[in-house]
Parts: C-alpha cells; structure tokens; sequence
C-alpha cells in the first residue's frame, strides 16, 4: 500500500501522547494489531468493569472460609445519669450526685451450620464463574478490536484506489482537452471529463472521511482518547491470503471445548448447582458459640457526698465493731476466773489518719473513668437451634436454585447450539470469501486490460469517449469488488476465531 507506506516513513518516529484519567498514555504512531491488542485490555472501560469484579470475587472466598473462625467484635460506651431519685415499682434510687459512665466490651462469636459448610465450595464457584466472564470478555474484545482493524485496512485501500481513480482521470482529462485543442474530438468530451474527475475526488473525500470514522471507532474500542488527526497513526500489520485448511468437525469440537461464552455458562452453571447445594443445607441444625470479655468504670461528678457518707458509714462500723469488743472485754473481765485474756480492741478505732487514708482511697477509685476499668467475670455461651417450619420459606428457595440450575443447564444447551450453528457458517462463509478472491481477481484482471485497451483506442481516435468512462467504471468497480473480497475473507476468519474462542493462525 504506496500511500500507507509514505505515512509510515514520514511519520514513524512520532508518537501522539494520550491523557487516561489521571495517566498518560502513550500510543504509538506504528499500531501493531498485537498492541492495539494490549492496549485494549488496558484501557477498555467494559473490560475493566468486568475485571472488577475479581476483587470481591476473591475477598468472596476468603470470607467463606473466614466463617469457620470466630468473629470478633470490641465495642464501648460513655454515659452520664443526673442526680436525683428513680422509682421502679415501689422502689425508690437516690442519687446525691451526677455521675459518668465507660465501658468495654470483647467479643466473639460464631455460627456453624449448612450454608456456612457450603459457602467455600460456592464462593470457589462463583469466583471462577467471575474470571470465566472475564476471560470471556478478554475474548470477545481481542475479535472486536482485529475486526475493526481490519475494517481501517480496508478503509485505507479503498483510499489509495481513490488516489489511483483520481490520477486516472485527471489523465484523461489532459488527453481530451489535447485532442480538443488538435480539434480531434468536441469540448463535449472535456467537460464529460472535467464531471468525471469531480466525482473522482467527491469519492477520495468520502473515502478519507470513512478512515478517520474507522479509526475513531479502533481507538474507542481501545478505551483511549483519538490523536487530534488519527490519520497519523500507522497500521503496519498485513494479512496473507492462504486457502482455508481447517475441517469443520474439528472446529466444531474446539469451539465446544474453548468458546468463551460456553465457558462462562458452564462456570454460571456451577455456581448454580452450588447455591442448590448450599440451599438444601438448610434444613439441617445450626451452632451458635459466643464468649465475651467486660469491663466498666463509674465517676462522681460531684463526690464529696458520695466520700462523706462512706466515711460516716466507715465511723459507724468503726464503733459498732469497738462496742462490740469493749463488751466482749466486759464479759471476760466479770468471769470470776478469766481463760483468757481481754481482746485489744485499739485496731477498731477510727482515726483521722483513718479518715484521710479512707478518703484518699475513695477519691483514687473516683478517678477511675474513663479508662481504668473494673473488669467482669468471663462469659460464654452456646446455643443449637433446628428450624421446623419457616412458613415454605425453606421450599422456596430451594425450589427457586433448583429452576436456576435447570435454566443454566439450558442456556448451555442452547449456546451449544448457537455455537455450533454460528461455527458452521462462518465455516462456509470462509470457504466461499476465499473462493470470491480468486473469481474478483480474474474480473479485476479483465476490467484492467479494458481500460487499457479503450484507452488506447480513444488516444488514438478510434474510440469515443463514452467508451472510456464505461471501462474507467467497470475497472473501478471491479477494484473495489476485489478490496471488499479481500477483506471479507480476512473478515471471515476474524468471525470464525471468534466462534471458535482462540486464534486460527
């Protein structure tokens, strides 16, 4: 391709720099179908959507099996009660002064039953249903991407024939304004020839037009920003043309086996059987463990009160207690004959130095909020529990996984089908755009050799002008009857790799 050529020489060296949200993007100026490719995995925005969902798919199987551990919650609280009395019942709570509140809680806890045993087996496939769709996609978007550079291809020729078309009849325009000026033929012929090359260029514009069209749909399929002129970037890939050698039956079991769409499903399928699964494991009975550590602490705002009546109730046990000693003492001094000696009741004297002892004890534990906390005994409990009727809920749900893995069953079946319909004829469509090239080449051929020869025999004067448009129109037609053959065929098996699921050459 000459003009295909001229860009790349002139502009090999370059590359147009493409902003990718927050990035930059280098694209070459030499696009290769292989880093186009590349690209397109990178940046294709249907493409990351479905990568995306990798990650909760494989944080899905961790959390399955972080079920058989026990899950751990710390939790705590600040509070404040005013002063005054509550009343419950007939009982009455005084409260002389406001207080604050902290606590803590340590907790764990963890239930075992049916669906927690099967969740691991579904969450695995669920996540390979996951990289299935995404690989899938992967697929779909590599035959999207050839197919559209196939289409810029081809878009390119019909320009460079254009080009052709139009030197072609700025020719013949010169050869007929000479033979007018000789007075060999009429200003009819000029101005047949003058309409003749305007439509020339209407069509080269029209041509150009559907190659930067085609090339802002490549870079859109990418997922990358277009260059400001995408006519600067080069395609240097080419296609061969090789007779078709692959046998349909062998086609058909590769693209049972490796169709991606098919492969999905199949994942699809899987993971339905496993919700089944893990729906029928309802029924049976389920394990509740829990264990706790607690704390608390609790601050007068206000406690001299709350000091002063622990002291006054410290005093009074004080003396009751000296009382009591004084008249065991009384007892034993009244015996006629004392067994033993009197008690040494000094220790149940309160004392200042008591007092303020007492005192600075209760304004150390005052000041306990809101961090040093009393702690609780330790607590455990567990508990089993056996649904017996759920109001059907139970028959629903495994009614609605068992219609789920039925229907994925089908679609698979019906993508068998498809497939292999699909398959089959771009089997056949191939063979026949192969069989097309061979018969637009021979009337490419022809056409050329009548322009040629109506040429001549209008230079010459034995032929009208007429004559050569016709030729002109038959050669052009037959050109661009060969492209399209051409690149139908290419097409074909872009199609049938696709059908397939993995590349035929």
């Amino acid at each position: 391709m000459k003009r295909s050529a001229v860009i790349l020489l002139v502009s090999a060296r370059f590359v147009v720099p493409l902003p990718l949200a927050g990035q930059e993007e280098t694209v070459p100026q030499s696009l290769s179908l292989s880093e186009a490719v590349d690209l397109a995995r990178r940046y294709n925005p249907s493409l990351r959507q479905a990568q995306n969902d990798a990650g909760p798919a494989g944080w899905g199987v961790r959390n399955a099996y972080a079920a058989f551990l026990p899950a751990v919650n710390l939790s705590g609280s600040l509070g404040y009660s005013g002063a005054g009395t509550q009343n419950f019942l007939t009982f009455s709570f005084s409260q002389s002064s406001a207080t604050v509140q902290s606590s803590y809680r340590l907790g764990l806890s963890m239930t075992l039953n049916g669906r927690t045993l099967m969740q691991p087996g579904l969450a695995r496939a669920q996540a390979k249903a996951t990289d299935a769709t995404i690989s899938s996609s992967e697929i779909n978007l590599e035959s999207l991407v050839k197919q559209q550079y196939l289409a810029i291809l081809a878009a390119d020729a019909q320009v460079e024939l254009s080009d052709v078309q139009v030197e072609r009849n700025q020719e013949f325009l010169s050869l007929a304004r000479g033979r007018y000026e000789v007075g060999l033929n009429t200003i009819l012929d000029v101005r047949q020839a003058e309409v003749a090359l305007g439509q020339a260029e209407v069509q080269l514009l029209r041509d150009q037009q559907a190659v930067v069209v085609e090339r802002l749909r490549l870079f859109q399929q990418i997922g990358v920003p277009a260059p400001e002129d995408p006519t600067t970037t080069v395609l240097p890939d080419t296609f061969p043309i090789v007779e078709p050698q692959w046998e349909l039956g062998a086609l058909l079991s590769d693209a049972l086996e490796s169709n991606p769409d098919l492969l999905s499903l199949r994942a699809r399928k899987s993971a339905a059987k496993a919700t089944q699964r893990a729906v029928a494991s309802e029924w049976l009975p389920s394990l509740s463990l829990s264990a706790g550590w607690a704390g608390f602490t609790q601050r007068y705002t206000d406690p001299a009160p709350f000091i002063d009546n622990s002291v006054l109730s410290a005093q009074d046990d004080a003396e009751d207690l000296l009382d009591a000693c004084q008249f065991q003492n009384d007892l034993i001094a009244g015996l006629a004959t004392p067994t033993v000696s009197p008690l040494d009741c000094s220790p149940y004297t309160f004392t200042a130095a008591d007092e303020a002892d007492l005192r600075s004890q209760l304004r150390e534990r005052n000041s306990a909020f809101p961090f040093n906390f009393t702690n609780q005994p330790f607590g455990a409990s567990m508990s089993v529990s056996l649904p017996i009727f759920t109001q059907f809920s139970r028959p629903l749900r495994n009614s609605q996984a068992i219609a789920q893995a039925d229907d994925a069953s089908e679609a698979i079946r019906a993508r068998e089908l498809d497939v292999r319909t699909t398959v089959s004829q771009a089997y056949y469509g191939l063979l026949a755009a192969y069989q097309a090239i061979g018969i637009q080449e021979q009337s490419r051929t022809a056409a050329g050799e009548g322009l040629t020869l109506a040429t001549e025999r209008y230079r010459i004067g034995s032929g009208s002008f007429f004559e050569l448009l016709d030729a002109q129109l038959a050669a052009q037609t037959a050109e661009r009857d060969y492209i399209n053959a051409v690149y139908a065929y290419h097409q074909a098996i872009a199609t049938l790799e696709a059908a397939v699921g993995r590349p035929l050459q």
